[in-house]
């Protein structure tokens, strides 16, 4: 569990790293970009930024080389945001739980759908018919 003031820390990377990713950075293959977390190390030397974004895998993976190349705009500009000692050397890492929610909800609701229509047709099977159920009579219970 990351002490108090890593994620302070982290939180500041994050919000600072997103401000950059929207206002500064100018390079046309960072796509529609999301920062999701950061991990500070403990020293608070080095942190782990992950990122969703959205598009095809060459998107993602253009967006991903624009953001390595820029690792040093970004460290420097935390450098003169943060109030700490060293800036912390950032590394991004694809944050894929967006898409793996997305397509586990696809499957749940596939499933639903398919139990739906399924359903109406075993549901009514299952159920005995209305003849079948037969009420006992008052004479045959004192028997």
């Amino acid at each position: 569990m990351p002490s108090r003031r890593q994620a302070q820390v982290a939180e500041a990377v994050q919000q600072y790293v997103s401000q950059l990713l929207q206002r500064d950075m100018k390079d046309p293959r960072i796509g529609f970009v999301t920062v999701t977390s950061v991990e500070m190390s403990t020293d608070l030397k080095y942190a782990r930024v992950f990122v969703s974004v959205m598009g095809t895998p060459e998107e993602q993976k253009a967006t991903m080389d624009a953001l390595a190349s820029a690792k040093g705009f970004i460290r420097r500009e935390l450098a003169a945001r943060l109030d700490l000692r060293f800036a912390p050397e950032v590394q991004f890492k694809l944050d894929t739980s967006a898409e793996y929610s997305d397509r586990i909800n696809r499957l749940l609701n596939e499933l639903k759908a398919e139990e739906a229509g399924a359903g109406t047709s075993a549901a009514e099977g299952s159920r005995p018919p209305d003849s079948a159920v037969t009420e006992s009579s008052p004479t045959e219970e004192k028997a």
